[in-house]
């Protein structure tokens, strides 16, 4: 069989699977299989031998039980960047893209910006190092409880040529932080999803590290760690930013009020106009100036 041929047949069967994006899928699943660019992929045409076409199904049928493409090819996109990723971390989505945006906008100089960031649960480190290449003289803490997680992270911080500035801590929130630990912004894109859904979630989800997906019976356990505590590392006019679940917006928006040293200034909605991510700001500096 040639590799367009295979192609072709790649894209009905994931159709057939309830795939979605199956063109793409294919495309991405027989370039990683054969190593090959997008353009040589689609000049390529050449005849495969039976036991690359085995070796190609077994990844196949992988994808079609609904293990994650990302996990099967190792790597995924964000911000236009290629990130290693495996089933020791989150695989990263689009809309956390939204969080970057919004700290950036809080800063007047990004290439002076010399301030300090934490972030609380870092994964696969998508959102310290594309800040830590946007802000370029910023400095980084990123703390994960997953060691694996961290081993993940700490490859693509090698990778993205960001090592100097990014300490990596491995700990549950802000316990291995020192008292004296002050930052300009705390990020994180905590676990925030409800327990109780897990079973109605899509297949995919289970192959994802559940402490990185699951906060609880109601999803709300890492904010009631997090949130209370941010006022005791932020410096004055610090900002705080998580990501939030879609229908947490009333949740997110009691424990910040609950919080007597934070003002929740903005929540803001995602692409598909839903509610994205919450910022707030200590108190101490009662304007909302910018860093």
């Amino acid at each position: 069989m040639k590799v367009r041929e295979l192609y072709n047949q790649t894209v009905r069967r994931l159709r057939q699977g309830n795939i979605p994006d199956e063109a793409l899928e294919a495309e991405l699943l027989l370039r990683f299989f054969l190593g090959l660019s997008r353009v040589d992929f689609f000049l390529d045409d050449r005849e495969l031998s039976c036991p690359e076409l085995d070796k190609f199904e077994t990844l196949l049928l992988r994808r079609l039980a609904r293990e994650p493409l990302a996990y099967l090819i190792g790597e995924q996109e964000f911000w236009s960047l290629p990130f290693e990723v495996s089933p020791d971390v989150l695989i990263p989505r689009p809309e956390t893209e939204l969080l970057i945006e919004k700290v950036l906008s809080l800063v007047d100089e990004p290439d002076t910006f010399s301030g300090q960031i934490l972030e609380l649960g870092v994964g696969s480190g998508i959102i310290t190092i594309v800040l830590a290449i946007e802000l370029p003289r910023a400095e980084f803490v990123a703390v994960d409880l997953s060691a694996q997680a961290l081993g993940v992270a700490a490859g693509n911080i090698d990778r993205h040529g960001v090592a100097e500035r990014v300490s990596l801590v491995n700990g549950d929130w802000f316990c291995p932080l020192t008292p004296e630990a002050k930052f300009d912004f705390i990020v994180s894109n905590p676990p925030y999803v409800a327990g109780l859904i897990q079973n109605d979630l899509q297949p995919e989800l289970g192959f994802e590290p559940e402490l990185a997906l699951y906060a609880g019976a109601d999803g709300t356990v890492a904010y009631k760690r997090i949130i209370p505590e941010c006022d005791h590392y932020l410096k004055p006019g610090g900002y705080v930013l998580c990501e939030i679940g879609s229908d947490q917006e009333e949740m997110i928006h009691d424990l910040f009020m609950a919080a007597p040293n934070l003002e929740l200034l903005e929540i803001c909605k995602d692409y598909a106009g839903l509610p994205r991510l919450a910022v707030a700001q200590l108190t101490a500096a009662s304007q909302n100036v910018h860093v």
